[in-house]
């Protein structure tokens, strides 16, 4: 596997990713001792159309597209924002109902890309099994600490979906933004 034009990006925590190019696509390379660990969840969000789209994995590097966008947080205050927070809240529906939890969704700053209309899910080193997920939640908490949804009238509608993470508690929060 051969990627050329490989140049550094930028360093997170627990790794450094290069951008390059693979058989004439962009492509993300993260360099990681927890890439397996990635991989295995990227693989099995791709089939939900979740995340980037991965290309390979070896022991400590973890191939996949390169997503061109801006941070979710740059995109919330344009007229398209309403858009946008009903497509990560669906995202974060069927993460929750894979019973995974992200957990950067608190601050999905640099989690969460947009381009144009298309909204992309990275980083998923962190995921993990949980017996009830909490995706929906957080990024709600997000959005209310933004001031961008109203905390008052989210509250109780959260707790509902918080109790029973039914399809109708999911819709109420939909019909929220």
């Amino acid at each position: 596997m051969q990627i050329r034009n490989l140049k550094f990006l930028a360093k997170g925590k627990r790794s450094e990713v290069f951008v390059g190019v693979f058989k004439k696509k962009k492509v993300a390379v993260k360099v990681s001792n927890r890439a397996e660990i990635e991989g295995k969840w990227l693989k099995l969000l791709n089939k939900k159309n979740i995340g980037p789209k991965l290309i390979n994995v070896k022991k400590n590097m973890l191939i996949y597209e390169f997503i061109e966008g801006k941070r979710i947080g740059d995109c919330l205050k344009n007229k398209n924002s309403k858009k946008i927070i009903k497509k990560v809240l669906k995202q974060c529906r069927i993460l929750d109902k894979l019973r995974i939890n992200k957990k950067e969704l608190v601050n999905p700053y640099k989690h969460v890309l947009i381009n144009k209309d298309k909204v992309v899910m990275i980083d998923f080193e962190r995921c993990h099994k949980v017996e009830k997920g909490k995706n929906v939640t957080q990024f709600c908490e997000y959005l209310m600490r933004n001031k961008i949804l109203s905390r008052k009238k989210l509250t109780p509608i959260l707790k509902d979906y918080k109790t029973k993470q039914s399809e109708k508690n999911f819709m109420n929060i939909l019909e929220c933004v």
